[in-house]
């Protein structure tokens, strides 16, 4: 039995050990895929644009999600994936390789919950695309503990409101093939926003009929509830339909317009959505388009900003960060690009705030 001495030297050492956090792989602010040379990697970004850690993926990524408080992530494989890897981002060690259940595959994101202790993967049965979120004890080596219906086809995207029970879920609609790139089910999806908790769903907002092939793709959150929804167009591209919508649980959906000349310039495609510092408006990218639009959080076109390739798209304290396929990174405030930093990389569509 350890004396008093003995107890006292232990309990020193162990209060004085490191404490490994975020800080320990340089402080980042962001996690993001992107192809290195002929590989691929996930890295970490600082509120600078500079990279704070590289660690490699074993293919594409698309997204990923960061534990709140240890250096550990999640990269998801690009959509529908076969890979989510869990890793120590100190060492770049795969500590996990999670495996969906026979028959699904990932739907390219996911996000912690409760403090770390759980994790949400996006998810669809491969032979119907029928969509799910995967639960995962992350207190328990990432053990598999039980799904909830996201009541749509081809999930994507998931966020948590500000309540901290609300998950909101972009169903995409589109029913693919087993392999995921073929898409079947055009002239009848039915993408839909779903308001779900632990227990169920709670409501759920869909699209006009003329709309329904506007497949929701990706979200963003305000602290008051409002989401917005970046949609990609999956038919007629001379139709030129809202890209861009906003609701908030107990109103209508607002579907955001821009003039006709820089609809035309986006092709029908929103690549990702993030919400201002201050949340007074809301921005989508296009890399097809090559611009960032932004809109009021009423849904007004503000203006149109050039960048080639942009995708990735995430909140600064003043207005947003950008990322494009040329290994860019840059600040967008009122409208103007401010670039930070150029890597060798080809940076994916996202950037996922830590």
């Amino acid at each position: 039995m350890a004396n008093r001495r003995q107890f006292l030297t232990s309990l020193l050492a162990a209060s004085a050990a490191p404490t490994i956090s975020w800080a320990s792989v340089g402080n980042p602010s962001f996690i993001a895929a992107a192809k290195v040379g002929d590989d691929y990697a996930l890295c970490g970004i600082t509120d600078t644009g500079q990279i704070a850690f590289q660690v490699p993926l074993p293919a594409r990524g698309h997204a990923g999600a960061g534990h709140p408080t240890k250096p550990i992530a999640v990269a998801f494989a690009r959509r529908p994936g076969t890979f989510a890897l869990v890793i120590d981002c100190l060492t770049g060690a795969v500590m996990q390789d999670l495996t969906a259940p026979t028959g699904r595959s990932f739907s390219g994101h996911g996000m912690f919950l409760d403090d770390g202790n759980l994790l949400l993967t996006t998810e669809q049965i491969a032979e119907t695309s029928e969509g799910f979120l995967g639960l995962w004890d992350a207190s328990d080596n990432f053990k598999r503990i039980g799904a909830i219906p996201t009541h749509g086809l081809g999930p994507h995207d998931v966020k948590l409101l500000d309540d901290g029970a609300t998950l909101v879920v972009a169903n995409g609609g589109i029913h693919t093939d087993a392999f995921g790139r073929t898409k079947l089910n055009i002239e009848t999806m039915r993408p839909n926003l779903a308001y779900l908790s632990i227990d169920g769903l709670l409501d759920m907002v869909e699209l006009d009929p003329e709309l329904s092939k506007n497949s929701i793709r990706h979200l963003a959150v305000r602290p008051d509830g409002l989401v917005g929804f970046a949609m990609q167009w999956q038919a007629d591209p001379s139709f030129l339909p809202p890209i861009l919508g906003l609701h908030k649980r107990g109103s209508d959906v607002i579907l955001a317009e821009a003039p006709l000349n820089e609809a035309f310039a986006m092709q029908g495609y929103a690549g990702s959505i993030a919400f201002s510092g201050d949340g007074h408006e809301i921005a989508i990218s296009s890399p097809k388009g090559g611009r960032l639009h932004r809109f009021t959080d009423t849904g007004e076109f503000i203006g149109a900003t050039m960048q080639t390739d942009v995708c990735g798209l995430v909140t600064l304290p003043r207005g947003y960060m950008t990322s494009d396929g040329y290994g860019h990174i840059a600040a967008m405030e009122n409208g103007a690009l401010r670039h930070l930093a150029e890597h060798p990389v080809n940076w994916d569509n996202h950037i996922i705030a830590l």
